[in-house]
């Protein structure tokens, strides 16, 4: 696997996120964070310290899953169980979470690994070292098969090999994660939404969770052709909600990748603008795969390019603002509590929308 010649990630820059602050729409409203990433990259550390600046802009995060970030792999000992190191790296950060003096928040409460699966049944050993360091959280691996013929399509800094999901020895490392009751995180582009489609009817009992609503392009080749692509788009993710083990997770259009052009802006772009330009995609998974099979994701560090943390939730809080109760507390909480098995309980009823303060535009 190699990486991209170009960069696929908007840079962060404080000073500019600075220029637009927001109060947090219904602050006590529990959430679960279901796709963040740590990690300490050359210009790019996002650790315990960063995540928690960020978690204390307002809303009430009660728990966040750690997805992986191809970092802190350990640099010895067999290839295949290298990723491991970020696993144990992750957790490490979690409990030091647990152990900070007044912290609300179970940062990592799920971890969500790198495993190479073509490795076949040599992925078993790789996913039971994860799960040794793990420190009991670790529910799924994500190993992503994003791939475009064309380098300016390529939202990702990752460049598996085309056709990784048709492997034989994928699907073999695939059954080993299934034998263990781990989530598959299923990270592709709208262009390659069938191969799912294939892998899921191939792996019914593997349970699947499509990151950033399919990946729908909206940079090179695609630049330009937004209706085009969701009409494309849709048309697969109709065929995917037909299969009851497939969730989404809804986040990731801070992206380059999605072609959104906020991050050019002078100021960074309130929570209703966000809200107008992602709604029609998020919406129509929600209505597709029903609230109890989407989830909210900040996608952070990576989406801390186009905004920030309070903004970003803001705006999903507009998108699902007329949902009923129930709904919404799939969307913010049950569905990632219930998919990745991190057992939390609230302490108190499903909270009501705050009347126009919650639907406001």
């Amino acid at each position: 696997m190699t990486t991209a010649a170009k960069a696929r990630h908007i840079p962060i820059r404080p000073e500019w996120l600075a220029q637009h602050v927001e109060a947090p729409i219904e602050p006590d409203f529990p959430i679960i964070d279901a796709h963040h990433h740590l990690w300490d990259k050359p210009g790019a550390r996002y650790l315990f310290e960063e995540m928690a600046a960020d978690l204390a802009s307002g809303h009430n995060v009660v728990a966040t899953i750690s997805a992986e970030g191809k970092t802190g792999f350990w640099t010895g000992g067999p290839e295949h169980l290298r990723p491991a190191g970020e696993t144990e790296m992750i957790a490490a950060l979690a409990q030091r979470c647990v152990a900070e003096t007044g912290s609300r928040v179970r940062i990592a409460a799920g971890i969500v690994g790198y495993v190479d699966l073509s490795v076949g049944q040599a992925a078993g050993d790789a996913l039971d070292r994860h799960a040794e360091v793990s420190g009991g959280r670790l529910r799924g691996i994500r190993d992503t098969s994003a791939w475009h013929a064309d380098p300016e399509a390529r939202g990702s800094v990752i460049l598996p090999p085309p056709g990784k999901l048709y492997d034989p020895g994928f699907r073999r490392g695939l059954a080993e994660l299934t034998r263990r009751n781990l989530v598959f995180d299923a990270w592709m582009y709208h262009t390659q939404l069938n191969e799912l489609a294939d892998l899921a009817h191939a792996a019914p009992d593997t349970r699947f969770v499509l990151n950033h609503q399919g990946g729908p392009i909206g940079i090179g080749p695609y630049a330009g052709r937004r209706a085009e692509v969701f009409d494309d788009w849709l048309y697969f993710m109709k065929k995917l909600a037909g299969f009851d083990n497939i969730s989404v997770k809804l986040g990731g259009f801070g992206m380059l990748m999605s072609g959104f052009p906020f991050a050019e802006h002078p100021v960074p772009a309130d929570s209703s603008q966000l809200a107008d330009a992602w709604a029609p995609y998020m919406r129509a998974c929600i209505e597709l795969f029903g609230a109890a099979r989407c989830m909210f994701e900040s996608n952070f560090p990576v989406d801390k390019g186009t905004a920030s943390y309070c903004t970003v939730w803001n705006a999903f809080k507009k998108i699902v603002a007329d949902g009923s109760p129930t709904e919404r507390h799939e969307l913010f909480f049950g569905c990632a509590n219930r998919t990745y098995g991190l057992g939390l309980e609230l302490d108190e009823t499903i909270p009501r929308a705050a009347g126009s303060e919650a639907s406001g535009r």
